[in-house]
């Protein structure tokens, strides 16, 4: 049987571990290409150390401290999170404020898809029927709506490219005048207002919900939509809420409801059905950057991936979100450096001390984050995983923050204060307006969402093969040495023209497999 060569990733120079490549690890005895013997048995994407490590020692890799050794570590050991104690999180104090100043990039012109455009001035990369539910107790109805939507209106309008309802868990039982319950509220506001919804606003009340669709909606919050309204009334008119009640005295037996619900969107898909797509510039696109499921190798493969994308995004004029506030945390001094202004450094600083003591109430801390998938995978603790986390925001200086359920109001790189749940983070990314989402996985994860085309990208050759149909990007010949990250950093914008285009569809739409939203509701629930 031949041995297969003996693969080690070193992220810096200084580091004195490195990660095993090879495909179900490698054995006691094996012998490194530096004539190191591993003393242990140690998994793909685990650590090896590299040196002795004395007790307490620093356990060093990206030239960050990940850990200080609990006792010896000899060189050629497995290094593992049960031999590591975490380091204590940064202070927010004494960071460096804007102090980068990266060569700028020249510009990425040329460079187009095929989009909606919408009267705000927003684009779309899809033609959806969204329809907005003020309460969780309509979900059922919603639901059962949607289904009759999908079989007997949409194929009469074949430029519409689905119906989705917008459920959710939040608008009653809430605490909803506590301070923080602002958050829920805009969220859901905002993701009605989503680009890919064409300015098409439709509510499903019960009509008893705290959340009231005038509070959810108030005026003026919804663009205008009809532009023959523009002839009537001027161009500050305000399109009309169009709201369908359950408890509405009209509304005898439930298929009356049914009947309503039906009856208004047939009218929204006429107008969505009139839109056409049009070749606008790639600065249009806003794309939202995420990770979950994440391994040793989404630092090493993926995510640099992702950042150098990023970067092209970034000079084609372009919006990226990157997110996540635990998976950050630990390097905020990188992201603070870079921030284009003190004002911007000051409101990343404001939402990890907000996110700080949103954990202290809760009695946890940043460690909460990591997931025995991480750990099988390879990650020690949050230190390592917010290391290779934060290299999707690639190089480019940081020009503004999105704070949670707000809409991002500016292009360029921004850091959007999510939390790393991967449900609550692609929720509050569709908040702020993205039109395109892409999310790196190590362990794997049937990830995506209904409002959104969401690229899948593996950090795994391996997972890329088993999960063939279920992953868009295979990051993982990076690490096989087949392609560099530039390479499928490429790759990777030119896919995103395509599926914005809509000349391309992810395998998460070509199996319909939509996570439901989740609302971040730090309020207290009644």
């Amino acid at each position: 049987m031949t041995v297969p060569t003996p693969l080690t990733i070193r992220m810096h120079a200084a580091d004195n571990v490195a990660i095993v490549a090879n495909d179900g690890g490698l054995p006691a005895g094996t012998v490194l290409a530096s004539g190191l013997t591993l003393v242990d048995k140690v998994p793909q994407a685990h650590k090896v150390a590299l040196e002795d490590i004395a007790e307490g020692g620093v356990v060093r890799r990206y030239n960050v401290p990940i850990g200080y050794a609990l006792k010896p570590i000899p060189a050629g050991s497995w290094v593992h999170e049960r031999l590591l104690q975490m380091p204590a999180a940064r202070e927010l104090v004494g960071l460096p404020i804007a102090t980068v100043k990266p060569p700028e990039m020249p510009p990425l012109e040329g460079y187009t898809f095929e989009g909606y455009r919408n009267l705000d001035g927003s684009v779309g990369t899809r033609n959806i029927l969204a329809i907005t539910q003020t309460v969780q107790c309509v979900a059922g109805v919603v639901d059962f709506a949607v289904q009759r939507i999908k079989a007997e209106l949409l194929p009469k309008y074949p430029n519409v490219d689905d119906v989705v309802g917008l459920s959710h868990s939040y608008g009653c039982g809430v605490a909803i005048d506590a301070p923080d319950a602002v958050i829920p509220i805009r969220t859901l506001r905002n993701i009605s207002l989503n680009p890919n919804f064409g300015g098409e606003v439709m509510v499903i009340s019960l009509g008893c919900e705290k959340l009231q669709p005038e509070r959810l909606l108030p005026p003026g919050s919804i663009p205008l939509v009809d532009e023959r309204n523009v002839a009537d009334v001027g161009v500050s008119a305000e399109s009309p809420l169009d709201v369908v009640c359950l408890q509405d005295n009209a509304h005898v037996g439930f298929m009356s409801m049914i009947d309503s619900i039906m009856r208004q969107a047939e009218e929204h898909l006429e107008r969505l059905n009139a839109r056409r797509r049009e070749t606008v510039p790639a600065s249009e696109l806003v794309v939202g950057v995420q990770c979950g499921g994440s391994d040793a190798f989404s630092g090493v493969t993926a995510n640099p991936a992702v950042g150098f994308c990023t970067d092209l995004l970034v000079r084609a004029g372009a919006t990226v979100m990157f997110s996540e506030v635990t998976e950050v945390r630990d390097g905020i001094d990188q992201l603070t450096s870079r921030a284009t202004t003190p004002a911007v450094a000051d409101a990343m600083i404001r939402e990890m001390a907000w996110y700080d003591a949103y954990l202290d109430r809760g009695r946890v801390d940043r460690s909460a984050n990591t997931t025995p998938g991480n750990k099988k995978g390879g990650l020690s603790n949050i230190v390592e995983k917010a290391m290779g986390s934060i290299v999707k925001s690639g190089s480019a200086p940081i020009s503004g923050v999105v704070a949670p359920g707000e809409k991002a109001s500016q292009k360029g790189l921004l850091y959007a204060a999510t939390p790393a749940s991967d449900f609550i983070c692609g929720t509050l990314q569709l908040a702020a307006g993205m039109n395109l989402h892409v999310f790196t996985t190590g362990r794997g994860t049937p990830y995506g969402l209904a409002e959104v085309p969401v690229i899948k990208v593996a950090t795994r050759s391996d997972l890329a093969r088993r999960w063939h149909d279920l992953m868009d990007i295979n990051a993982g010949r990076i690490a096989d040495g087949e392609a560099s990250i530039e390479d499928v950093g490429w790759e990777m914008f030119r896919l995103m023209l395509e599926v914005a285009s809509g000349r391309k569809k992810t395998w998460a739409e070509h199996w319909k497999l939509h996570n439901a939203l989740v609302l971040f509701n730090p309020a207290p629930v009644t």
